[in-house]
């Protein structure tokens, strides 16, 4: 530091005294002794304190070590949350190029955990159009037909209106829905003239009274839109179960205040808890109200499951009531569009897998699984997940972070900053005016479209033509090095009605304790 301080020193006496070309010196090394001296100053950070000017390579490598990691040290099959692998699948379906690879698999099939689908010795042909499947159960009076892979929830104010308008693009040019998030329903999520999932969560944006209740007036005009053809009410996401989520005043401007009703300007809270109900019971008349309200349009909700009991309970007063939401959305705990605080996403939440498992079995074993269609979303970006979730009870799927990639973003986990680096995930007009509207809305389009081709490539190799006839055991998982069990195995399966009758031993405490007057911990 004295050496800095003395050389800056000399240097600005040259340039005074003998030459102005010695200025260029000068004056970088003074900046860097003023640099040294408050580092030695400060007491915020010790490193700086003890190794002035020096100590600062140390955050500067700190603050690139994940593109470093991705870029130059991961494998390409084990990076975090998606591996290298993956992305590049996605990216390369996107761009329309082709996406095999030569020389066998890179993953470890001997791993414990390592599961694969099962082929057919008589694989059949693949179907030439795609299966959809009828939203609608009898209280329905406009049912919609859903296509096997969606955009999954993602607002306007968490994305960028350019990334909105793509995604919405890619959905009405493929005839696949996408859903609004709970952020409300902007004029980028209708201008582009596709299918929406409107979404409301706790926050009750676009639908929103004063004092932050339900407006159920501004609810109904808003559904009656052409576009709007589901709506959806929810109560938990994968990232973060349990709270609300919460979009930075930075990133409200006066365009997402106006879309959410809320203050420009002011970080927007949403309350983990919803105003419009308190019981399983008073759940089941609220949906049933909004679909009323919706004028008869497909009506659910959307959840990471928790507790058994719990769900079991809302099943019961939908027995009760004699009413059922007509989709139901499971959201897995490896789900992660919203920012969320790290204990949360690391340790809160059911998998995706336990949450398919709890959700169809519950419906099957109280009779309701004919009525209520199952949604699945969480980690799916290939036609392998989508077939995985399938054979595990899903109807169909929703791919938020895949559809992230199709638009541009390459995983660098700043979404919440508003410092994007592709224009995805801010509202910073400088970084959005970047992603090419016209471009990603393509990108979209046929990222859905070789997915869902190759989920029926995969299908139609497993001797099956369509989704509803596969089944738990066409899926394997490696248990240890030398145990393979199917998912028939691994979980219990329970028969229609079964919990009516006569409960399995497994369920029957929670069938038991399940209320749906009260949400028993």
């Amino acid at each position: 530091m004295v050496l800095l301080w003395c050389a800056a020193v000399a240097a600005a006496a040259l340039a005074a005294g003998v030459s102005p070309w010695w200025s260029f010196g000068a004056v970088p090394l003074l900046l860097l002794a003023a640099l040294g001296l408050w580092d030695l100053l400060q007491r915020r950070h010790t490193v700086l304190r003890n190794y002035p000017v020096l100590g600062h390579a140390r955050y500067l490598l700190e603050s690139i070590r994940p593109e470093m990691q991705q870029y130059f040290v991961e494998r390409s099959y084990d990076g975090r949350p998606f591996d290298r692998d993956t992305r590049s699948i996605v990216y390369e379906r996107a761009k329309g190029t082709a996406a095999e690879e030569p020389f066998g698999t890179e993953r470890d099939v001997y791993a414990t955990g390592y599961e694969f689908l099962v082929p057919s010795m008589a694989p059949r042909p693949v179907p030439e159009t795609p299966p959809r499947v009828r939203i609608g159960g009898p209280d329905c009076t406009r049912p919609y037909d859903m296509a096997l892979l969606n955009v999954s929830a993602m607002s306007f104010g968490s994305l960028s209106a350019n990334a909105v308008l793509a995604l919405g693009g890619g959905a009405a040019a493929g005839g696949f829905a996408q859903d609004t998030g709970e952020g409300g329903l902007s004029e980028y999520h209708l201008r582009p003239g596709g299918d929406l999932v409107w979404e409301i969560g706790t926050g009750y944006f676009g639908c929103r009274t004063r004092d932050g209740g339900f407006d159920p007036g501004e609810f109904a005009q808003k559904a009656a839109h052409d576009s709007v053809k589901c709506v959806s009410l929810k109560l938990s996401q994968g990232a973060k179960p349990g709270i609300g989520g919460v979009l930075p005043g930075s990133k409200v401007n006066a365009e997402i205040a106006r879309v959410r009703d809320v203050p420009e300007g002011r970080t927007v809270v949403s309350p983990p808890y919803h105003r419009v109900f308190s019981t399983p019971r008073e759940l089941v008349r609220f949906l049933a109200r909004m679909r009323e309200l919706a004028g008869g349009k497909p009506t659910g909700f959307k959840i990471c499951p928790g507790s058994r009991q719990q769900f079991l309970a809302v099943c019961k007063a939908m027995l009760d009531e004699g009413t059922a939401p007509d989709f139901i959305v499971v959201d897995g705990g490896e789900g992660g569009t919203g920012a969320a605080p790290l204990e949360f996403a690391d340790h809160i939440g059911t998998p995706l897998t336990e949450g398919l498992l709890t959700v169809h079995n519950a419906l099957v074993g109280t009779g309701l699984r004919d009525r209520v269609r199952i949604g699945a979303s969480g980690k799916i970006a290939t036609g392998a997940d989508l077939v995985k979730r399938l054979a595990q009870g899903a109807d169909y799927g929703n791919a938020a972070r895949a559809m992230m990639f199709a638009v541009g973003c390459i995983q660098a986990q700043r979404c919440h900053t508003n410092t994007c680096p592709t224009g995805v995930t801010t509202q910073d007009p400088r970084r959005a005016r970047a992603l090419h509207v016209g471009d990603k809305t393509e990108r979209v389009r046929r990222l859905q479209e070789a997915t869902v081709a190759g989920a029926l490539q995969i299908m139609a190799s497993m001797g099956v033509t369509d989704p509803a006839q596969l089944r738990p055991h066409m899926l394997r998982r490696r248990i240890d090095p030398y145990t393979v069990r199917s998912y028939e195995e691994l979980y219990e399966w329970l028969e229609p009605g079964r919990l009516l009758d006569e409960p399995p031993a497994d369920w029957a405490a929670d069938w038991e304790a399940a209320d749906p007057d009260r949400f028993t911990v």
